[in-house]
């Protein structure tokens, strides 16, 4: 139905209990996307209907469905399910180099599977930095905070690790000091460098049960430790991430890299504008894509302020910086 220029679409949905889900609480996941695309959703029975311009009425149908969709896989629609349709582009199968369809892929979305929760990119550039973790052998990840990086490389670590593909997982950050000086923090070394490694600890305990996570660090199948403590090391079957490198030099860079052994990934991650190095020390992350980049089977994704999934005030913050530094 049409009127003036709005339409009017009727979208059935069988199963009464999905539809209370799709719905939300108190309707929130409607108002969701209501207040996105400016359309007006009511119900009746176990139907919906979209009123909105006819542009901005078949993407609502389409993300409602998309949505449904999930519900009858078993699913759960959260607001970030809903920011992920909004986000990414309608999925196609992927192709190995082969022409043959990549398994993992087949159904043209991602799904990372861990021991506590199902992780799925949220946009385009997250979903093509899944894709290169689990094609290349060494992977880049460079772009600004809350964009996933991190997150997303522990969790196909832990990954990778459930399917037994690799051994051990390792997570790494430069212990760089930004404003206060280990040496005056209380405790012992683990104490002191612990708040340095609270991020990744935070990425373990979303994928990990407690008691499971706590017995492989025991174990040291697990490894969380400041890039200091790689030298020496040769790294194999092992799922390794480097976080924050723009805060390692050249040096400790090269040194990171060539940690690399026998059946291991390395993953890289870090944003350009957060370097803590003291001034003149240049970043080994930018030494790294300038050195690295025309090498097959080395990854380099890149993001921008639309990849943030945090809150979003957190991508406005950032443009506002981003064209700040560019203004003359």
């Amino acid at each position: 139905m049409t009127t003036g220029t709005l339409t009017e679409a009727l979208v059935e949905f069988p199963d009464n209990r999905l539809l209370i889900d799709l719905c939300g609480q108190f309707d929130s996941n409607l108002t969701a996307v209501e207040s996105r695309l400016g359309v007006q959703i009511l119900r009746r029975g176990n139907q919906l209907v979209v009123m909105g311009e006819p542009s901005a009425q078949d993407e609502a149908v389409s993300i409602l469905q998309a949505l449904y969709e999930r519900l009858e896989q078993g699913k759960t629609v959260e607001p970030g399910d809903i920011d992920r349709e909004f986000r990414m582009t309608p999925p196609e199968p992927e192709m190995d180099e082969k022409g043959d369809q990549l398994e993992m892929f087949s159904g043209g979305k991602v799904e990372i599977k861990t021991r506590k929760k199902l992780v799925e990119p949220r946009t385009d550039a997250q979903k093509a930095y899944v894709q290169a973790l689990f094609s290349n052998e060494l992977a880049f990840g460079i772009g600004p905070a809350g964009t996933g990086k991190t997150y997303l490389a522990v969790a196909v670590g832990v990954n990778m690790f459930i399917n037994g593909e690799v051994d051990k997982i390792i997570l790494s950050r430069p212990a760089v000091e930004a404003g206060e000086k280990l040496g005056y923090l209380p405790g012992d070394m683990k104490d002191k460098v612990d708040p340095y490694m609270q991020p990744l600890y935070d990425a373990l305990n979303d994928f990990l049960p407690g008691k499971q996570l706590g017995k492989m660090i025991e174990e040291k199948v697990i490894e969380i430790a400041p890039l200091a403590f790689m030298r020496g090391r040769t790294l194999s079957n092992a799922f390794v991430v480097l976080d924050e490198a723009q805060n390692a030099t050249s040096m400790q860079m090269k040194m990171f890299l060539t940690r690399l052994g026998e059946g291991s990934r390395m993953v890289v991650t870090g944003d350009r504008t957060q370097i803590d190095l003291p001034r003149g020390v240049p970043s080994g992350l930018a030494d790294a894509e300038r050195l690295l980049n025309r090498i097959p089977k080395i990854s380099f994704n890149y993001f921008t302020a639309s990849d943030v999934v945090r809150h979003p005030l957190v991508a406005a913050i950032i443009d506002a910086y981003e064209k700040d530094e560019s203004t003359p």
